[in-house]
């Protein structure tokens, strides 16, 4: 049972932290291509770590860890009020790549001619799935 109430939380959070970057924190380094792939909370809810991840480059989401890491007293104090917790989880951020990573793989793929609707026909002799 903790652990659905973990995973509640963990969704909350990502919405909050998302909501909180995008409209309080004013920081010009902290730009729309920005964006937090996951939350993940720890069982005690003491620790939170969040993944942000760019759409142009890994550079851009270090240098949003590091504006967000020094903001992170006023994220907490946020979070507190917004979601009514007991007590606010101390908060990491990771650098991601895995937007760009996707974005990579699908250019590649569509170079190929590999999209959603034409996907390569099953060679004569094998079952198709």
């Amino acid at each position: 049972m903790a652990s659905f109430k973990i995973g509640r939380v963990q969704e909350d959070m990502l919405r909050e932290l998302t909501a909180i970057m995008r409209e309080e924190i004013k920081d010009p380094r902290i730009t729309s291509d920005l964006t937090i792939v996951r939350a993940e909370l720890s069982g005690d809810m003491g620790h939170c770590t969040a993944y942000i991840s760019s759409l142009t480059d890994i550079s851009r989401a270090e240098e949003a860890c590091k504006v967000l890491t020094k903001a992170s007293g006023f994220i907490r104090k946020e979070l507190f009020h917004r979601l009514k917790l007991r007590k606010s989880p101390e908060l990491h951020f990771i650098a991601d790549d895995s937007i760009a990573y996707a974005a990579d793989i699908s250019e590649k793929l569509n170079r190929l001619g590999l999209t959603e609707g034409n996907a390569p026909e099953t060679p004569a002799g094998l079952p198709e799935d």
